[in-house]
């Protein structure tokens, strides 16, 4: 984290009741208490501005970067005016991912919808309860949370605590006789997708997994425990013939959007051309707003679940798909929310560091580690990263990239 930065929460001493709901309530013990005076602030080397104290302030005393009340609703209004929808989706970043398939989760959960206003959030805990009712109050019908199974939450306590809120709201909005559907809750989880048909039988899934969500069986394909498995993306990197993948961040499917993004990028004359791979959770504005980078950076941002997911040949096939820099942003190891399996992050990196030196493109690699809690942390290692690129000669489109 930069020395100098824009610090993303803080409790507003002025407003601040000394209630200390949010020390009770935040899942990371990022809120120091005082005994004495009841005094409470922020211990920023410990929180992960997943948001839930903000929710949970009765005074409104802790102050947001991202995701604010006032923006929120900013931004429904806004978009009500664009979709023309009275319906509001809310998802959390674990389990849709920029590519926003909204559709298919809703279809597969039995709900029919079309026309709706898109909310993407860290975490689901980070709504307030009022927020809710000032959405529905400024003409929104229906809201729809797509909240991750319990024991994914990236965030611990966040699925629980914002559940536990929504119900209430729920049961309160029937007692004033809105319809038993204007709050809908739904569980979703990314899980790995499994194609049997293309399994050799190699079994390195099993030995990459690790939450152990995959199982050896005698005379057949390796089978998912579908209720363990975390979505880390481990056993899709390992995979020799992609039988396994992440859902919504398939190889195919990701290669060929960077691939198109380079030719739009060297199309239009832009240099120096950056792809940036960033870990959901190390940094939340590039990856709400994608576009605005790509117009004012030259920059495409592709996202991944977890540092451990970064395939080394997309680093490869980027920079031949004619990127003339690849960089990696990824949270500190302290930081990570899928603390189990970090050394297969390292070897990877270990392995891509050496064959890129050996294709003489090692300087147009970096891995910054970086967090939300600083503000200015992303950009500046972005303007770092574009300088030193830009002092170098472009790479050239290859017709062929590694698959």
């Amino acid at each position: 984290m930069s020395k100098i930065c824009t610090v993303a929460v803080n409790v507003n001493q002025d407003l601040c009741s000394k209630c200390c709901v949010c020390h009770s309530i935040c899942p990371y013990e990022a809120i120091k208490r005082d005994t004495e005076t009841g005094k409470v602030e922020i211990d920023l080397q410990k929180c992960q501005v997943c948001g839930i104290c903000y929710s949970a302030c009765p005074s409104l005393a802790i102050e947001m970067v991202y995701y604010d009340h006032d923006s929120l609703l900013k931004y429904i209004e806004q978009m009500r005016k664009r979709c023309e929808s009275d319906v509001l989706v809310l998802m959390c970043r674990g389990n849709s991912p920029s590519t926003c398939e909204i559709e298919e989760i809703l279809r597969k959960q039995g709900l029919h919808v079309s026309n709706y206003i898109p909310l993407r959030l860290p975490c689901s805990g980070r709504i307030p309860t009022e927020f809710i009712f000032q959405a529905l109050n400024s003409g929104i019908k229906r809201v729809i949370s797509i909240q991750c199974e319990d024991a994914f939450c990236r965030f611990k306590e966040g699925t629980k605590i914002n559940t536990r809120r929504l119900m209430l709201s729920r049961r309160l909005l029937e007692q004033l006789g809105l319809n038993n559907d204007a709050v809908t809750v739904i569980k979703y989880s990314r899980k790995a997708t499994y194609d049997t048909q293309k399994c050799v039988g190699c079994d390195k899934c099993i030995f990459i997994c690790p939450y152990h969500a995959i199982e050896a069986e005698p005379f057949a394909t390796p089978k998912i425990i579908y209720e363990d498995c975390m979505g880390c993306g481990a056993c899709a990197l390992v995979c020799p013939h992609h039988s396994i993948q992440v859902e919504g961040f398939e190889f195919e499917k990701v290669m060929q959007s960077y691939a198109e993004a380079a030719r739009k990028l060297k199309a239009g004359g832009k240099s120096p051309a950056i792809l940036v791979f960033c870990c959901q959770w190390s940094e939340f504005s590039a990856l709400d707003d994608p576009e605005s980078l790509l117009l004012r950076k030259k920059a495409a941002v592709f996202e991944v679940p977890c540092f451990k997911a970064l395939d080394p040949v997309h680093v490869v096939n980027a920079l031949q798909s004619g990127f003339d820099g690849v960089m990696a942003v990824v949270c500190a190891k302290e930081d990570c929310k899928l603390q189990e399996g970090g050394e297969t992050a390292e070897r990877n990196v270990t392995v891509l560091k050496n064959a890129l030196k050996k294709m003489n493109m090692s300087k147009r690699f970096e891995l910054y580690e970086v967090s939300p809690r600083c503000v200015d942390d992303f950009n500046q290692k972005l303007d770092e990263f574009s300088k030193r690129v830009a002092s170098m000669p472009p790479m050239k489109m290859e017709e062929k990239t590694i698959v």
